[in-house]
């Protein structure tokens, strides 16, 4: 089931890109990055609502919280560079760039995680990053 939720969120980071260089035009991009966020800050908070899920707040170590919130600081940093990269370039060229984040998720997950690198992954990675230079060649 997992794999329909990735599929899920490639859908939803596609429309992201496209829907965000329409919503970015004339306007500051991290203004925009900001707007963005409430609304997802919002959603979050709604559907933890909903679920049930509040009780689990009182669960969270400081280990949890230290790496969670360094995770938000990094997707806040992504998201203010990639509405900047979209206000500057087009969604055929930022996009690729932007999913190098896999090959690079790969390699720091090898290096820091201790997750093991099969050749399919190597291959896979690999690929993604040709794939982006053939993207973005000019």
């Amino acid at each position: 089931m997992w794999w329909l939720y990735a599929l899920l969120s490639a859908l939803f980071a596609a429309l992201t890109a496209v829907l965000a260089k329409v919503g970015i035009r004339g306007v500051d991009s991290n203004l925009a990055t900001a707007i963005r966020t409430v609304v997802i800050l919002v959603l979050a908070w709604a559907i933890v609502y909903v679920r049930g899920g509040l009780s689990g707040i009182t669960a969270l170590t400081r280990t949890n919280l230290l790496f969670l919130g360094l995770s938000g600081l990094a997707t806040g940093l992504s998201w203010l560079c990639y509405f900047k990269a979209l206000q500057m370039g087009t969604v055929s060229q930022v996009a690729p760039v932007d999913k190098l984040s896999v090959a690079l998720a790969i390699g720091l997950s090898v290096a820091f995680l201790g997750e093991r690198l099969t050749w399919q992954t190597g291959v896979g990675a690999s690929l993604i990053v040709a794939g982006t230079l053939v993207l973005i060649w000019k």
